[in-house]
């Protein structure tokens, strides 16, 4: 792991990173969170009961379109041609939550893993705002990657639960 901070210049002064000259390779990141509800509100989602019809698909598709506006929202991160962009959803009935994952793939010269996180993340935001007015107390939590590959420094995998 290196000690400098890519995205500031010698000035220190933010910088978004030249991927010119690296290759082109295939590339692939893993993310999941949590989003943690009342029993009664996992149930009704999982049994199609929501007023607001299926909260999964909704959560689905506004995932895979986050993932693809990833550039426009995080300022040093480079616009990616995404070739595969993939949300799933696990009920976790046992922990009263819900499982979030999900995959961001390309042929490219940089990395996935800011798409995959701002996947997840919007997913669990929308469930959050579609099931907001029956359970406030929801909380989103343990986001984090979870597996990578592609580039330079070849496969990763997070070793630590979150």
């Amino acid at each position: 792991m290196s000690d400098s901070l890519t995205h500031l210049n010698a000035q220190g002064e933010a910088n978004m990173v030249d991927v010119t000259d690296k290759a082109v390779t295939q590339r692939q990141a893993t993310a999941q969170g949590y989003i943690k509800m009342s029993a009664d509100t996992l149930a009704m989602i999982t049994e199609g009961k929501h007023k607001k019809g299926d909260v999964f698909a909704v959560a689905r598709i506004a995932g895979i379109q986050a993932a693809k506006k990833c550039g426009d929202l995080i300022p040093l991160c480079h616009p990616l041609m995404l070739t595969k962009v993939q949300v799933d959803f696990t009920p976790e009935p046992e922990h009263n939550r819900v499982k979030v994952t999900s995959l961001c793939k390309l042929s490219g010269q940089t990395g996935v893993e800011m798409e995959a996180l701002t996947a997840v993340s919007v997913a669990c935001l929308t469930l959050f705002d579609m099931c907001k007015a029956v359970d406030p107390n929801m909380v989103i939590e343990g986001i984090a990657v979870t597996t990578k590959s592609g580039g330079k420094s070849g496969h990763w995998e997070r070793t630590q639960s979150c």
